[in-house]
């Protein structure tokens, strides 16, 4: 019997801590200003991978809407924003915006297209 409650207490905790996980700092407003100069542009004002830039890039940005981005947790986002894609045109942003301003544009994104957590 103390065995399976050890378990299930590890369990509870490595599952709480998966959700504590997905908590998002930062802040949407400062983030859609952040969003706006360095996003916009390949993502487009509705996130959905239509900006104005977009239409010149033979590998489409990603619709930020859509479920399998929607599905992504927010580690995966941030190393996305911070390293870039490889084989795409997104480009990593270490260097180029700090880590707040990282923090920023995936709460603004989170705010208009929240994660599915049901994936």
């Amino acid at each position: 019997m103390k065995p399976m409650l050890t378990v299930a207490v590890v369990f509870l905790f490595a599952t709480t801590s998966l959700v504590s996980a997905q908590v998002i700092r930062g802040n949407p407003k400062a983030g859609q200003g952040v969003y706006e100069q360095q996003c916009l542009r390949c993502h487009g004002a509705k996130l959905d991978g239509n900006g104005p830039d977009s239409r010149d890039l033979i590998v489409r940005p990603a619709d930020l809407r859509s479920q399998i981005s929607r599905s992504k947790t927010d580690w995966e986002l941030l190393v996305a924003i911070s390293n870039g894609v490889l084989f795409s045109p997104m480009h990593g942003f270490r260097g180029k915006m700090t880590d707040e301003q990282m923090l920023d544009v995936l709460s603004y994104i989170r705010s208009i297209s929240p994660p599915d957590i049901v994936s």
